[in-house]
């Protein structure tokens, strides 16, 4: 038998990334792997460098690992391989790969993996090692495409594997280390919403609990950073969410994070019960709500309650310890500006620690790109297909949206301006209102496209406010104050912001000259001077009661002295952020 010489590529989104994909085909063919490698990029690298490293290796057989990020990347490199590489092989598999494949054949690749890949691939590298050629062999192979003879093949469907089948992908991690791992405990989705792939996937499958707990185990014991479910809905089988939740809660090494896909609107009070035990910072929810329009829900057959969605959502937010992450999609079907504008403004008042508003994509196979012309959703041809219009909303508005969503990033997401909107709502009818205006702001003043440092962010959104609100100017500055020093180590501030260093320097060093107030609040710091305190925190003194106004939802303002101290040194888990505390005044 001829052994031939395999190349299993990952270009990934960014670089904290890895691919779930190629590691669980290598180790599905563990077998193969003295001949079976791979290699992982991102889409920052250089193409050349890519092709570079690609070529050092010699492979006679290349897999990419396809989706919507990478597929035009990896069309440009296969266009090279083919003429630098001219003998070697090259397949295509994902699930850019898995819908209209038929145009990949003219870009030079021989040979499509069609929907789930590792049995797949193992046969076809098998194949090629008894003959490094494709011909009649691979009509025997379940689940692929090629060309031969002229003529396209697309052989019979695969048969779905059992979960348990497929080996832990992850036996170290010298290649993985400070990146985010992946990791999936089902496949397959109970619902069938038409933007997404997994609406086409027939059945749920689960690993066995032994194996499911061996894998878990193996993250804690190692302390994986962050661990990313790729479960579509995880909640969706309750007895087996709550059994992974509560032995995660069980054995909490204090470090992992873990981060879940669920329904809100699925969880009931037992689960919420099992919850309130998590650590701060041990799970992470991303909850999709897409659209508040049921017309837009019914359209896209996405079964959800909003009311029990925000009820949820509510509680877990009162909880105080789940970071989490809530989604629209802007060009749905009967989705128009105003109804939009509706969406965010009931998503984004529930205050998620991150408010995600993307643009819908018509993937290969989905519903929406089937009946794309129905609805009069025209796309960009290229992926990631994002959409451009629709005929409910025009070219004009999904701009005006791309200008709030890159607000939303920039001051919200980021945490840079989160009180400071919060305070600036008094003053705009909505939150979308709010961000509308900014957004012609910052076009108007020709701020898009241009890098500003931090305190140029928070300089131009105090200008912002300064001009289109009658608010208190000095009030919006301690604000504006607040947010700075919970986002950084700032010693000094703008001159715009006007702050009073010797009434602070003085306040600070009888603050930290006081034993009782170090063992109280710093005591990983006993021992250590003023002077190393006064670099490692900050000691901030305000002309208004921040902890009332933030208290009040930012309604109640007390003109009265108050001090916070931030510990640069210790974190928020759930927000990722500086501690502070809100100090007494007999404190000071």
């Amino acid at each position: 038998m001829i052994k031939i010489k395999t190349l299993l590529v990952a270009i990934n989104a960014k670089y904290i990334h890895t691919s779930l994909a190629i590691r669980s085909i290598y180790k599905y063919c563990e077998e193969l792997s003295e001949n079976l490698h791979t290699k992982e990029f991102t889409i920052n690298n250089n193409l050349d460098f890519i092709i570079n490293e690609i070529y050092k290796e010699k492979p006679d057989l290349i897999g990419f690992s396809c989706y919507i990020w990478n597929i035009e990347m990896i069309l440009d490199i296969i266009s090279t391989i083919k003429k630098i590489l001219p003998n070697t092989k090259i397949f295509l598999g994902g699930p850019e790969a898995s819908y209209d494949f038929e145009c990949f054949f003219e870009k030079g690749v021989d040979l499509v993996s069609i929907g789930e890949g590792e049995q797949t691939v193992k046969e076809i590298i098998s194949t090629f090692n008894n003959k490094p050629l494709i011909d009649e062999r691979f009509k025997s192979i379940n689940g692929i495409a090629f060309i031969y003879e002229g003529k396209l093949f697309i052989t019979d469907e695969r048969q779905q594997l059992d979960l348990n089948d497929i080996p832990f992908v992850y036996n170290d991690l010298k290649d993985a280390e400070n990146k985010i791992l992946y990791y999936e405990a089902s496949r397959g989705c109970p619902y069938s919403c038409q933007y997404c792939l997994s609406s086409l996937e027939k059945g749920l499958r689960f690993l066995d609990e032994n194996r499911l707990k061996s894998d878990l185990k193996f993250f804690l014991d190692n302390n994986v950073k962050q661990v990313k479910f790729v479960d579509r809905t995880f909640n969706c089988n309750k007895k087996y969410a709550i059994m992974i939740w509560k032995y995660l809660i069980d054995n909490d090494n204090g470090i992992t994070n873990f981060h879940f896909e669920i329904s809100a609107d699925i969880l009931d009070d037992e689960m919420i019960n099992i919850l309130k035990d998590a650590r701060i910072g041990l799970f992470q929810f991303e909850v999709g709500v897409q659209s508040t329009n049921d017309a837009t829900l019914n359209e896209i057959k996405r079964k959800t309650n909003l009311a029990k969605l925000f009820e949820k959502v509510l509680i877990i937010k009162n909880l105080k310890n789940i970071h989490q992450h809530l989604d629209l999609i802007a060009g749905l079907p009967n989705e128009d500006y105003n109804t939009f504008k509706n969406s965010f403004n009931q998503v984004f008042l529930l205050y998620p620690e991150q408010f995600q508003l993307g643009f819908l994509k018509l993937l290969k196979g989905s519903g929406l790109r089937i009946n794309a012309n129905k609805y009069g959703i025209i796309f960009k041809e290229k992926a990631p297909y994002e959409v451009l219009y629709t005929k409910y909303i025009n070219y004009e508005e999904m701009c005006k949206l791309k200008g709030i969503e890159d607000l939303v990033e920039t001051y919200y997401n980021s945490g840079k301006g989160i009180n400071t909107i919060k305070y600036a709502l008094n003053y705009f009818e909505t939150p979308f209102d709010y961000f509308e205006k900014f957004a012609i702001y910052w076009e108007e003043k020709g701020f898009e496209n241009v890098s500003h440092n931090k305190m140029k962010l928070y300089q131009i959104l105090f200008e912002f406010l300064k001009e289109k609100t009658n608010c208190d100017i000095n009030i919006l500055k301690e604000v504006i104050k607040f947010d700075i020093y919970l986002n950084d180590n700032i010693k000094n501030l703008p001159d715009w912001l006007e702050e009073n260093n010797l009434i602070f320097k003085d306040k600070e060093r009888a603050f930290y000259n006081k034993d009782e107030n170090i063992k109280k609040y710093l005591p990983h710091f006993l021992g250590k001077d003023s002077k190393y305190l006064s670099r490692v925190c900050h000691f901030g003194v305000f002309n208004i009661n921040i902890k009332k106004l933030i208290e009040s939802d930012f309604k109640e303002i007390e003109k009265k002295q108050s001090f916070i101290l931030f510990d640069y040194y210790t974190k928020n888990d759930l927000v990722y952020k500086v501690t502070k505390y809100f100090l007494k005044e007999s404190e000071v």
